[in-house]
């Protein structure tokens, strides 16, 4: 990285100076005072170099001092500015308040934990005179939206940084629907935050919100009111006591523990085996490499050998914030199956749907049912919709969207029985408007063991649902880029691939027969060529639609360094031959791969397998 300028270096030394006026927290503000003294301009322009912004998905960085990271100061800082923002919305904020939760996350070199965030964004909240409803221990991130509408308050934040490495944290944020919040709540919040820098007098004394009756622990009366509300979904429990199928759990080291036992008790389960090395949380996330289940087997090493000790047939892994689920399921080769998120989507979607049909006879009763999932999620939801006759919608990536859309579609007195996305999150209940690996475990486990009295398995269930609704092969990945402006030029290299505004026609020996451009809004389908879906030009995002009924997504990540792409080849139903069409879905992503990403040219890093 060059050296900074004589401007930009006076700049950061201004920044430093003003942050050692304001930082109370021992730890960072000797980091700061050492980079000072020694003048190091390089790691002064790593903590100074631009405010963390403030997005749809609230702040995820890395813990470390300076405006650029989360720590003590900053965490009042956005608190500052979310108060100010709540205020100018809510006349009666005083009454309702805002819930606070947090995950076991903590970084001993910068004095930060979650905890630790979690209690100053209550003492800033209480200082003006906001009820503050802050549980008393970790609880998954779920928890907050389900307070929210439970407790009816006007606004929820989650100290978490869900599945990302050890060192980050993050600042969620939902709003008084129980959803995450959406543009243009973030520019608001973002602006308030710029205008509420300076700690209030009592942002730091955190004594002053133990001593006051403005602070309520919601610890107990969620918990209990939480497994009550999800019990609604158990249509199996003689079932679920007397089946043989043992199940494994890990919570890698997470929050999970302790709510999927509940979860299991809810259902009148035994409890499943919990992997005794990962169980308890952890913030240094010792046995896995990346503390995120999406990255499959790796993360599943200890699982497998708990599950083989105790003859368990399938594994249930929480992300450590506990919004999302992996499952796993040991075939009659002795293998085990990983199944993707697209897999237990369609599992979920079937039995979701199969269950609310087995109590409802009414036949009129289905033209106000809806399942939704995200653009990148594989159409079987949509294939299961038009067969069955309920209303299947896509939204855009992310639960903030599908969350909103099932809030409205409730308060037109429409059910909502489903939602997912691929990345292995899944809203299995409307009591919780946002993704929920707690209440996602116990209804696959009702599932596995109904299935388990037809002498059936997940992945028999699985090929049943191809086989009835039209096989759905998908496959997805990502490449890492730390280079934003190599990022940009990939996606214009797509925008002006053939000349100037001419997109792809063919990619490798695929034609493309449609693209969509979620951000410029070009979508070649629609008359106008306008796209329906919202657009946003802060983030990239194409689909190509091809001749042989393939769709491939790339997208850049909100949270990470990373490009991603997801592709399915949908065929009707009767077109049965799964292996064919992985191979031509093979050949596709290749294609993809070598001809839009360009790898070798673009000096992208593979997922590492």
């Amino acid at each position: 990285m060059a050296a900074p300028s004589p401007s930009e270096a006076a700049r950061l030394a201004e920044a430093a100076a003003q942050w050692l006026c304001w930082d109370k927290n021992t730890k960072t503000s000797e980091i700061v005072k050492q980079l000072v003294a020694e003048e190091n301009t390089g790691e002064l322009q790593k903590c100074f170099g631009s405010r963390m912004e403030f997005g749809t998905a609230g702040l995820r960085a890395a813990m470390g001092a300076g405006i650029s990271q989360m720590n003590e100061l900053t965490i009042i800082q956005t608190t500052q500015g979310f108060c100010r923002y709540l205020e100018k919305n809510f006349s009666d904020l005083k009454k309702r308040g805002v819930v606070i939760g947090f995950d076991a996350r903590a970084h001993p070199s910068s004095g930060s934990s979650s905890k630790r965030f979690a209690r100053l964004a209550a003492t800033t909240l209480i200082s003006q005179g906001i009820p503050v409803y802050l549980f008393s221990n970790i609880t998954p991130t779920p928890f907050v939206p389900y307070a929210i509408t439970h407790l009816k308050l006007s606004a929820g934040i989650m100290i978490t940084a869900s599945h990302n490495p050890k060192q980050d944290n993050g600042y969620k944020v939902y709003w008084e629907n129980g959803a995450q919040i959406t543009s243009p709540h973030d520019k608001g919040i973002s602006q308030a935050i710029e205008e509420n820098q300076e700690p209030w007098p009592q942002a730091w004394d955190d004594s002053l919100a133990d001593s006051s009756l403005l602070l309520h622990d919601p610890y107990v009366t969620i918990n209990k009111d939480y497994f009550k509300d999800i019990q609604k979904h158990c249509f199996h429990r003689d079932i679920n006591k007397e089946t043989k199928l043992k199940f494994v759990h890990t919570s890698v080291h997470g929050v999970g523990h302790e709510f999927v036992q509940s979860a299991f008790s809810a259902f009148d389960f035994k409890p499943p085996f919990a992997v005794p090395e990962q169980k308890d949380p952890d913030p240094e996330f010792p046995t896995v490499k990346y503390p995120n289940p999406e990255e499959g087997k790796g993360v599943l090493t200890l699982s497998f050998a708990l599950a083989e000790k105790e003859g368990a047939g399938i594994i249930l892994a929480n992300d450590p914030d506990a919004d999302r689920l992996l499952v796993a399921e040991k075939q009659e080769s002795g293998e085990w199956k990983v199944f993707s998120g697209n897999e237990l989507g369609a599992l979920l979607g079937w039995w979701i749907f199969t269950c609310w049909k087995n109590q409802n006879q009414d036949p009129s009763a289905i033209k106000d049912v809806y399942m939704l999932s995200s653009t990148v999620s594989s159409k079987i939801l949509r294939a299961i919709a038009l067969k069955e006759g309920f209303h299947f919608e896509e939204t855009l990536t992310g639960f903030k969207w599908m969350g909103n859309r099932a809030k409205q579609l409730m308060d037109q007195g429409k059910t909502v029985l489903f939602a997912f996305e691929e990345a292995i999150g899944y809203m299995c209940s409307p009591v919780v408007l946002d993704k929920d690996g707690v209440s996602a475990a116990a209804i696959t486990a009702e599932m596995s063991s109904w299935l388990a009295t037809k002498n059936l398995s997940l992945s028999q269930q699985l090929k049943a649902i191809y086989d009835e609704y039209g096989y759905h092969i998908t496959k997805a990945s990502y490449f890492i880029c730390h280079d934003p402006k190599t990022i940009k030029e990939l996606f214009e290299n797509l925008r002006n691939y053939d000349g100037k505004n001419i997109y792809p026609k063919t990619c490798g020996k695929f034609k493309v027969s449609g693209i969509r451009d979620l951000t410029t809004g070009y979508d070649s389908s629609q008359p106008d060529q306008k796209a329906v879906l919202p657009t946003s030009k802060s983030s990239q995002m194409i689909t190509f639609t091809f001749a042989n009924g393939g769709v491939a997504t790339m997208r850049t990540s909100g949270t990470e360094p990373k490009i991603k792409y997801y592709s399915e080849l949908c065929a009707p139903p009767g077109n049965s031959d799964p292996e064919q069409l992985k191979k031509e879905l093979d050949e596709l992503v290749s294609a993809i791969e070598e001809c839009f990403f360009q790898p070798e040219k673009n000096k992208l890093q593979p997922k590492a397998e």
